[in-house]
């Protein structure tokens, strides 16, 4: 019965952390674009063709 003194409010306190996070989340606009980040990988990047990767500093090439 004395953990229950201990583990009820932990339980409260944690779910609601987790509802303030899903409603922070929400209002911040990170469900907006669900599918952008899915089909960006089939989005082919002209761009990347001599551009340098900053952490290697050689030329990344385009390859078909």
């Amino acid at each position: 019965m004395t953990g229950l003194v201990f583990l009820l409010p932990v339980a409260l306190g944690l779910g609601l952390a987790g509802l303030a996070a899903f409603f922070w989340a929400a209002r911040s606009g990170q469900f907006e674009d669900l599918d952008g980040a899915a089909l960006r990988i089939l989005i082919d990047d002209e761009e990347l063709r001599g551009a340098i990767d900053p952490i290697t500093n050689k030329v990344l090439h385009h390859v078909d």
